[in-house]
């Protein structure tokens, strides 16, 4: 799959919320935000293999793409490199009443 029809990417904004499209000399993947039970899967295996961690978020955030991405070593860390941009931290306050 190198491109999604734009009922497709209605279909997947309206289930899983913001949509993502990361490219890779021309292969491309749709992914997810991650939820909190994938973070912390794949939080809890970080330390050890920081290579499981992106490939538990990769898969676990995965909606479609070219499947080279998550099997070519060289694709696969490119996209690495920008997984954790899918994890948004906003900045709260705390107030102390």
């Amino acid at each position: 799959m190198t491109e999604i029809s734009p009922e497709q990417l209605q279909q997947w904004k309206k289930q899983h919320g913001d949509v993502y499209v990361v490219d890779v000399d021309g292969r491309k993947a749709w992914l997810k935000r991650p939820d909190r039970k994938t973070l912390s899967y794949a939080g809890s295996v970080a330390t050890k293999d920081p290579i499981k961690f992106n490939e538990i978020l990769l898969a676990n955030c995965w909606l479609g793409g070219d499947e080279a991405i998550k099997t070519d070593d060289t694709l696969f860390l490119s996209v690495s490199q920008v997984l954790g941009t899918l994890v948004e931290v906003r900045e709260a306050t705390l107030v102390k009443l």
